[in-house]
């Protein structure tokens, strides 16, 4: 059995990016460990008002532990940065924020918790971060760094198939579906990856419950008119049924994909 450390920027990115992932892996024997950069202070609280004197932080930590529990993940760490805020915001350069964090100093805290778990595979995120979000450009740098500090031999960038995204807007549009919150297709052409440059492509839709509840967990964020969880099942199955991944110092654009992280 080997062991799997999937790094996130936020409370809530886990489930979104990887949650099916996590818990195949974990149905299947191995080990997970969950990392999260922030404490996510900076996200609206959107559904379930804090209690008098709780923080957002103490909210979606607390979220974060019940997310992982579903997801099965056997440890959950926090690096103990700030949430930066979205791109071009003061919060971006404030005292303690991930995004202006020393990379070097931010990968040793990450690779602290890959030795010490001897871990096998790190998730992290392409180069844009998926959208472009500072903490989330912060994880591929800093996660790339520390899988070189700690030796991890397998590292692969979650992300999302931009081609995909683009066949699914249609289908939705045609279905009278393309008016909600989800993205447009001008935010399709600046996220994820094109399919070509895309090497690992994991069916998870045997654990959609699980992923969907792990969603569930994060209800300061993720209210039930939410994109995420308003979908019909069947729409739900073909947006988040497909986790995508391009593995670092693997060949691009071969012809077909892998289907596992531990090949």
């Amino acid at each position: 059995m080997a062991t799997l450390v999937t790094f996130h920027a936020h409370p809530d990115d886990e489930c979104i990016a990887c949650g099916g992932v996590m818990r195949a892996a974990a149905d299947a024997g191995h080990r997970v460990v969950l990392v999260i950069a922030t404490g996510g202070e900076l996200g609206e609280v959107l559904a379930d008002p804090l209690a008098p004197g709780e923080t957002l932080a103490e909210r979606r930590y607390a979220e974060t532990l019940e997310s992982a529990r579903i997801l099965g993940a056997a440890r959950t760490e926090f690096l103990g940065y700030l949430d930066s805020g979205m791109v071009d915001t003061p919060t971006n350069t404030a005292d303690g924020a991930f995004a202006a964090a020393d990379v070097d100093e931010a990968a040793e805290r990450l690779a602290v918790i890959l030795r010490e778990e001897d871990a096998d595979v790190l998730t992290i995120y392409d180069e844009r971060g998926g959208y472009g979000h500072p903490d989330h450009v912060q994880v591929h740098h800093v996660g790339a760094r520390a899988a070189e500090v700690a030796g991890t031999p397998r590292v692969y960038e979650a992300t999302t198939n931009r081609d995909e995204m683009r066949r699914l807007l249609s289908l939705a549009r045609e279905m009278g579906m393309g008016d909600g919150d989800g993205p447009s297709e001008r935010d399709i052409e600046s996220m994820g990856t094109p399919q070509e440059r895309l090497t690992t492509r994991v069916d998870v839709t045997g654990w959609l419950d699980a992923k969907r509840a792990a969603m569930r967990a994060h209800a300061s964020q993720i209210t039930p008119e939410s994109f995420f969880l308003a979908l019909p099942d069947e729409a739900f199955a073909a947006v988040f049924g497909t986790e995508w991944f391009r593995r670092v110092g693997e060949p691009e654009g071969g012809p077909s994909f892998t289907t596992t992280l531990f090949a």
